[in-house]
């Protein structure tokens, strides 16, 4: 029997939701808003996941990237 998790590449959203036991819907919402590791395919809307990532998430070893603002906030004068 072969471990469906050990295929090289990337992952698809219903891998991901077999991985971590959750709905396919679920996996979106989470990549939709950056909760969970994914990968937005160049001119495509295609989502795929590095499953050394997934993994980390699932052990809890991941965690979103905290950007920067692009302008710093200007105090209100008035």
């Amino acid at each position: 029997m072969t471990d469906a998790f050990a295929v090289d590449g990337l992952w698809t959203a219903e891998q991901v939701a077999a991985y971590l036991k959750v709905s396919r819907s679920w996996v979106y919402q989470h990549a939709e808003t950056g909760s969970i590791p994914v990968i937005h395919l160049p001119s495509s809307s295609l989502l795929r996941f590095d499953p050394e990532m997934v993994r980390r998430y699932a052990r809890g070893e991941w965690s979103p990237a905290k950007v920067a603002p692009l302008r710093p906030s200007r105090p209100n004068v008035t």
